[in-house]
């Protein structure tokens, strides 16, 4: 026998690094897990809206960027609606639902183009700002639609 070692203490010798290579992969992927969970639960996360405030928003399509992980209407409003009397428009950020979501509740990718006007109740966002959650769009051919099953009109 070469070395002292006997053909079990070649297998073990053999083992030994194949144990360690999968312990290792199976610890960093374990980390990157660990790592990667406080984005995804950011991500998820509504408190940036005033979900107990409601507001609508009558205007002009700019954008319909139907893509993951949520889709968004972008939207000109007068600023005589806000409150203002400069004559100009207020762009607006509107946040949805993803394109699976929003399919279930009669959604499709040419609900809405650039020049569309639309009727948009919104949960705007705290800080303020120009943006907000969906409730209910009034698309331009009269159809009311929610952003996702749960909140589809009754």
């Amino acid at each position: 026998m070469d070395g002292g070692l006997n053909r079990a203490g070649d297998m073990i010798s053999m083992k030994a690094p194949l144990v360690f290579r999968t312990q290792f992969f199976c610890s960093l992927a374990l980390l990157g897990a660990f790592a990667a969970a406080p984005s995804a639960l950011a991500h998820h996360s509504f408190t940036m809206f005033d979900m107990s405030k409601r507001l609508t928003l009558v205007g002009t399509v700019t954008s319909f960027e139907w893509t993951n992980p949520h889709s968004y209407i972008e939207i000109d409003v007068p600023e005589e609606q806000a409150g203002a009397n400069s004559g100009g428009v207020k762009h607006w950020s509107i946040e949805m639902g993803s394109p699976s979501i929003l399919q279930q509740s009669g959604w499709k990718f040419s609900s809405l183009r650039k020049g569309d006007k639309t009727t948009l109740i919104i949960n705007p966002l705290k800080n303020g700002k120009a943006g907000g959650f969906l409730s209910t769009a009034t698309l331009p051919d009269g159809r009311t639609l929610g952003n996702g099953p749960a909140q589809n009109p009754q």
